[in-house]
């Protein structure tokens, strides 16, 4: 099925900025969590959906290319060095793109394509990757952390040496003679075409094996529980991975192993909001803080600071502490902590207090308080 376009999966325009998109992102994210979602294939695919949008659409370079040549940009077709065709032979041979076509360039160089790789060989040979995900709450983000994970991955079977043959004997395919491959002529518009395709006999593999070995049963890997380390740096952020190059399931044939990705999930944070390198939250204040100032004891990632509120303070108003945010990755930079006053209507007073309230309702009895006018409004009055 096509894929959906970037901007209408996260709900947003051509011209939105680089907070529109973030924003966008983490409301679906949000909404689509595997952890929200348990057992919803539909959510896990909404959520995928958006990281990949994400992903393009939050790096300037990837948006370019999106903005100008849509999917086929990403896909190596149109990047910087022009019109790759080692782009398309990493997924298979050229069939994959051209059909019948295809089959033309096989026979013409060598049935390996321009990578001089089969099919096969490209495709299954390399360990598969797999995929982790690891939730941390903000003040481990904040610091950097190492975690230790199980995770259950397929290596050389110890019983066979990775040869699939329970007693080591292994036959080269007769069909094919072991290259995995078969040439066959077919008719088509330009005449008779050889192409080729892969052994029907040995699938591929170039080989036979009559005696499986019982644990791996003739893959030659078999599956074990592994524990690695990994190091998180600090400032990461939901969606954001890390890979782990080499240490996925093991190849074939000697073949290189796949990676692991360490999908980085957020928790949520009961205190703070954030947005990048930056944190915000709400603080309460009385009335009487607000009225005659204060200084407060504001949380922060790890421990207290303290903040000094000014006299007359209104609900609503905003304050900046400087470097008391998130770190930005690989880098010396600190986001900044906005704490938001709100003022709190006490809903139970004591004796002494409504005394004093009522007082001080007496002494506001003749006050006036009129809403603040706004721009327009103040050019209305002028002209009109």
């Amino acid at each position: 099925m096509a894929k959906r376009d970037y901007y209408e999966v996260l709900g947003i325009d051509k011209n939105a900025d680089a907070g529109t998109i973030k924003k966008a992102y983490r409301k679906l994210a949000m909404k689509y969590h595997p952890d929200k979602n348990q057992d919803d294939k539909e959510a896990e695919e909404k959520f995928k959906e958006a990281s990949e949008a994400y992903e393009v659409l939050s790096d300037p370079e990837k948006k370019q290319r999106y903005d100008q040549y849509g999917h086929a940009g990403l896909e190596g077709a149109f990047g910087q060095g022009g019109f790759s065709w080692s782009d398309f032979t990493h997924a298979g041979d050229f069939s994959d793109l051209f059909g019948d076509m295809g089959s033309i360039f096989d026979s013409l160089f060598g049935g390996g394509g321009f990578g001089g790789r089969t099919r096969s060989q490209g495709r299954n040979n390399r360990g598969e990757d797999l995929q982790i995900e690891i939730s941390l709450n903000l003040k481990e983000i904040s610091k950097g952390v190492e975690k230790k994970i199980k995770i259950n991955i397929k290596d050389t079977c110890p019983t066979c040496n990775g040869s699939g043959s329970a007693d080591g004997k292994v036959t080269t395919c007769s069909q094919c003679g072991g290259s995995g491959q078969v040439r066959q002529m077919r008719r088509s518009l330009f005449g008779n075409i050889q192409t080729v395709a892969e052994c029907p006999a040995c699938r591929g593999e170039g080989r036979i094996i009559e005696n499986k070995c019982k644990k791996c049963h003739g893959d030659g890997r078999a599956a074990h529980l592994k524990e690695i380390n990994i190091k998180i740096p600090a400032g990461v952020e939901e969606g954001q991975y890390i890979r782990l190059r080499g240490q996925g399931n093991s190849g074939t044939k000697g073949a290189p192993a796949g990676d692991i990705l360490v999908m980085i999930r957020e928790k949520e944070d009961d205190t703070f909001d954030r947005d990048g390198k930056d944190l915000y939250m709400k603080f309460p204040i009385s009335f009487s803080q607000a009225v005659l100032g204060t200084e407060l004891d504001i949380p922060i990632i790890n421990g207290k600071i303290k903040m000094k509120v000014p006299a007359g303070t209104q609900t609503g108003k905003q304050f900046r502490l400087r470097g008391q945010g998130m770190p930005v990755v690989n880098s010396s930079y600190i986001g900044d902590l906005y704490v938001t006053v709100y003022i709190v209507t006490p809903t139970k007073l004591s004796k002494k207090e409504e005394e004093l309230i009522r007082e001080l309702a007496e002494l506001d009895k003749d006050k006036v308080y009129s809403p603040k006018k706004s721009f327009v409004e103040k050019l209305k009055n002028y002209f009109f």
